[in-house]
């Protein structure tokens, strides 16, 4: 249930984003197919960034104690620019246009994700 939960969150983060960020688009029909596309996509993102953030981070350890953190928000943007090749190889209608919409959408992403998950609980373990 808690993949789930996670899932949802990303989408409508990712919802949230392409109507924020200039350069960050989904496109497709309104309603089904583009709720369709948010939640595929969604899907690819957690992929990326479950399997290739950590590997990135023990990798360029070096790299973001000497920037004090900020390399995260590099990768963060190639990790979203990532996704978006991935979702064009599988002919999903999503776009994001160069580094700096991506570096602006991961931001945007992380921030919207993190206040959605302040209010939505990750499981429903306890009830």
């Amino acid at each position: 249930m808690g993949f789930l939960i996670r899932l949802a969150i990303t989408a409508i983060a990712l919802w949230i984003t392409t109507l924020i960020v200039p350069g960050v688009e989904v496109g497709g029909r309104p309603g089904g197919n583009t709720a369709l596309t948010l939640v595929v996509v969604a899907l690819i993102f957690g992929v990326v960034n479950a399997v290739l953030k950590p590997l990135i981070r023990v990798v360029g350890c070096v790299f973001y104690l000497l920037t004090l953190g900020l390399f995260a928000l590099v990768v963060n943007a190639l990790l979203f620019l990532l996704t978006d090749r991935i979702a064009g190889a599988l002919d999903l209608p999503f776009q994001v246009d160069g580094f700096w919409a991506a570096f602006w959408g991961a931001i945007v992403m992380t921030v919207v994700t993190w206040l959605i998950s302040v209010v939505v609980p990750d499981s429903l373990e306890g009830r």
